[in-house]
């Protein structure tokens, strides 16, 4: 009788627990039920984690109408032992951080004279503008070259004004509209590039008393119609007696200036060191060449580059900031611009190609007299030879690896019927933005009839090929390969020598043992 009592308690006692364990898993289960729908509904109606441990606690510590009492012990009491109050075991959430404030960041020159670029983003995600440069585009006119969010200029119409602040107490501000130019042509991703142009209706800083731009970004309306944000951000600073007027009407520095694209990947530095020993040799004395770095400037590339920069004929800047920011190639439609604005009144010429392709004019002619042909035109495009970078000459087999690039790659692409793409050569002060292949914001005219006075060379992807170009030998004037027809051409071969001297007497034997490895 004793056993059977026993087994009776027993009995009554596990389905009082069960019960309860039921009733509160069910609760439980309800409850995150609901919170996880209410966060899809959108409404003020919201539940934090301290609500639900909040109610949880009320369900553990309120005692249900049924409570069974076995030896004076109650079955929420001995639940309650098991399964501890989830209040006890979860801490109080941290306040949350206070707002990011970026500080700005200002360009400086760091060793070997490279330039070290700042890129300060203003606004959130994506940034309704981030800055790179801000330059004087005459005494009352000014260009501002940035990125900003694509779909905000695709969806909306954001505006931009611009405040001359000379700091002469309140009311000495000037301000006037900004123009806003779209120079990429719809190849933007994330970010495009945008040029906003502030023209004012009278002179600033004549008397060289120092001042600021203020660039007034705002979205009108861009992703919530019902709000206008607009960001202030000092893109210029003009210290009191630092403006060179005389830079506006002067004679340019430089009458040929080099704007690269971004430079990014693994670059070749062998094929680096004849581009730029070529072209040095191409334009002469009064040139210049910025090569801006997205990361393709290594080691090996920066010791080929540094007798140049010694020498006075490159500028590297640093922009591999950039990269933070998702925008076409790397951002080249941003650099190409920068460079424009920033070297605009330093240069005569201003040439855009890229540096896996070789600028040339035909024999008794000089880049000299070719442009004086060309001064008419504000811009001029030129036509392209493009080059196989496997075809090669049996001659060369097994020496390869001693020749350059422009020695062993002698064979041009006939094909017929393409559309080729052609790079160009600006007057800077006739432009107001720039492009990659050319210029559509431009005062002045255009000419794309350039043939039989300058072309260019272009071998296709032997920046980034760090083994042997040569693939396929052959002796034929006239051959066929992957379907495509070449001719044999060894114009540049038959230079490669007079570079290779120019090379050694400019800089000596300091990049001679540069391998392509």
């Amino acid at each position: 009788m004793a056993k059977e009592r026993e087994k009776k308690l027993f009995s009554s006692l596990f389905g009082s627990y069960a019960a309860e364990l039921k009733l509160l898993v069910t609760t439980l289960l309800l409850l995150c039920g609901v919170a996880t729908f209410l966060q899809f509904i959108p409404s003020r109606f919201t539940i934090s984690a301290s609500d639900i441990r909040f109610c949880i606690s009320r369900v553990t510590q309120t005692p249900p109408n049924n409570i069974t009492k076995t030896n004076n012990i109650t079955v929420t009491e001995k639940l309650t032992s098991v399964i501890p109050p989830l209040t006890s075991s979860l801490p109080n959430l941290p306040p949350p951080p206070p707002p990011f404030v970026a500080d700005v960041n200002k360009e400086r020159v760091i060793e070997n004279g490279i330039i070290k670029r700042a890129f300060n983003p203003y606004g959130s995600a994506a940034y309704n503008f981030i800055t790179m440069g801000a330059y004087r585009g005459g005494l009352n006119t000014f260009a501002i070259i940035g990125i900003a969010s694509k779909p905000l200029h695709l969806y909306s119409k954001p505006t931009y004004e611009c405040e001359w602040n000379s700091g002469a107490g309140a009311g000495s501000g000037v301000t006037t509209v900004g123009y806003k130019i779209l120079p990429d042509w719809g190849y933007g991703r994330v970010y495009t590039v945008v040029i906003v142009n502030c023209t004012f209706p009278e002179p600033l800083n004549a008397d060289n008393s120092g001042g600021k731009l203020i660039l007034y970004a705002s979205t009108s309306g861009g992703g919530d119609t019902s709000l206008n944000t607009t960001d202030k951000m000092e893109v210029l600073e003009e210290p009191k007696g630092t403006l060179d007027l005389s830079i506006f009407t002067s004679k340019p520095k430089y009458e040929y200036l080099y704007c690269g694209s971004s430079l990014y990947g693994n670059l070749n530095p062998q094929r680096v060191r004849e581009w730029i020993a070529y072209h040095v040799k191409f334009f002469g004395p009064s040139s210049h060449f910025v090569i801006h770095d997205a990361g393709g400037v290594h080691e090996q590339v920066l010791e080929v580059l540094k007798p140049w920069i010694e020498l006075g004929y490159v500028t590297l800047q640093d922009i591999r900031d950039q990269e933070r920011f998702d925008g076409y190639y790397h951002n080249q439609f941003m650099v190409v611009n920068d460079c424009l604005h920033r070297y605009k009144f330093m240069a005569k010429w201003m040439f855009f190609f890229d540096v896996d392709e070789y600028i040339y004019v035909p024999p008794k002619s000089t880049i000299k007299s070719v442009l004086d042909s060309l001064s008419e035109y504000s811009q001029f495009t030129i036509e392209q030879m493009p080059m196989s970078s496997k075809l090669c000459l049996s001659a060369d087999y097994g020496k390869t690896y001693r020749k350059w690039g422009m020695e062993k790659l002698v064979y041009k692409d006939v094909k017929k019927g393409i559309r080729r793409d052609r790079k160009y050569a600006v007057q800077p002060r006739s432009l107001f933005a720039t492009g990659v292949h050319m210029s559509q914001n431009l005062d002045g005219k255009t000419t794309h009839k350039t043939e039989g006075k300058i072309k260019y060379y272009h071998y296709h992807g032997t920046i980034a090929e760090r083994r042997e170009s040569c693939k396929m030998f052959t002796n034929s004037t006239e051959t066929t390969f992957d379907k495509t027809p070449y001719m044999l051409d060894t114009t540049m071969r038959d230079i490669a020598g007079v570079i290779k001297k120019f090379e050694q007497k400019m800089i000596g034997n300091r990049v001679q043992k540069t391998t392509q490895l």
